[in-house]
């Protein structure tokens, strides 16, 4: 696989005594996702930010084998196999699919995975507390995050009657999770809620044009890798067809998506980071309770509420951590 394109230098460069791997003095971490460098370049450098807190930095006191999937899921189990005859100390799995597939593959190799799922509800741990075996992480924990941005959107548009909820089908544990915590909160509102699939790039334009048919409200966009390496793509559709559309990120916001609510993903890979770092330095996963990102922000893009003509509550309004204008 080819290496990323650039090297954050962060931290101390003291190395940490472990035995030689193949040809290497240093300790070997795999770092493996489900998506793209080019689409996770920021989230990969808050995680080698989070190493270098602990004090290992690329190059100097850890070497890193990375394995991307290019939202190619399918391709994860023979990545993850490749990564484990490098005998890595530790594997970051950086996404639920890769985190999954890591889990099946091994019950001996430490691993600090990287999810917006419920660890406990997928089967990645048997409690957040004690994590048990050889597995630990973190955890944006959007499936409690979703049922909020239907709130939000029962708040700002309350006259609607049809919302769509985007999901990618080749992601099957996130997408089932999240019809399963939208559709009660729809319920709870009285709301009636469509599920559409897109499971790459290519499928967002007939999905803006099954949303105009069914003349749906707005949209909410599921957790999920693909939709947040692709954010900007998606709040620039959603601008173009006029439709009101809530996502997680500031990127979402900031590109003409209406409203965005959730933990910031580079808070949660500096935390994945930090835990790599404590495991090579000795720390059991078992030791070291899941962490859960909480910095939440809700962040409104007041340009796009005007263009469509929307009014946004001052009680919404006045929650927000960002307005953009």
């Amino acid at each position: 696989m080819r290496r990323r394109q650039f090297i954050t230098l962060i931290g101390g460069a003291a190395a940490w005594p472990f035995p030689a791997r193949a040809q290497s003095a240093l300790p070997i971490v795999g770092f493996v996702n489900a998506y793209s460098s080019r689409d996770y370049a920021l989230p990969l450098s808050a995680f080698l930010k989070g190493l270098g807190e602990i004090g290992f930095v690329e190059g100097q006191s850890v070497a890193i084998e990375y394995r991307w999937a290019e939202d190619h899921n399918e391709r994860l189990p023979a990545l993850v196999s490749d990564l484990i005859r490098h005998q890595p100390a530790v594997i970051a799995a950086t996404s639920t699919p890769a985190a999954l597939a890591v889990k099946s593959a091994t019950t001996t190799i430490p691993i600090v995975f990287e999810t917006g799922a419920d660890p406990v509800a997928i089967g990645l741990v048997p409690s957040l507390n004690r994590p048990e075996g050889n597995v630990t992480g973190v955890t944006q924990m959007s499936q409690e995050v979703g049922p909020k941005l239907l709130e939000l959107l029962h708040e700002v548009i309350p006259t609607a009657a049809v919302v769509a909820l985007l999901v990618n089908p080749d992601n099957p544990v996130l997408a089932q999770a999240d019809r399963e915590a939208m559709g009660g909160a729809a319920r709870n509102l009285g709301l009636e809620l469509q599920v559409l699939n897109a499971s790459s790039e290519r499928d967002f334009d007939d999905v803006f044009k099954k949303l105009t048919e069914m003349r749906a409200a707005a949209l909410v966009i599921g957790s999920e890798g693909l939709f947040t390496s692709h954010s900007e793509q998606l709040a620039a559709l959603a601008l173009r067809t006029r439709l009101p559309a809530f996502y997680k990120g500031r990127e979402f916001a900031a590109a003409g998506g209406l409203v965005s609510y959730g933990s910031e993903i580079a808070d949660s890979y500096r935390i994945a980071g930090i835990y790599t770092g404590r495991i090579l330095k000795g720390e059991k996963p078992a030791d070291l309770p899941v962490q859960q990102a909480i910095k939440i922000q809700l962040i409104i893009n007041f340009k796009t509420a005007k263009a469509l003509g929307i009014t946004i509550p001052l009680p919404v309004s006045g929650r927000a951590d960002e307005v953009i204008e």
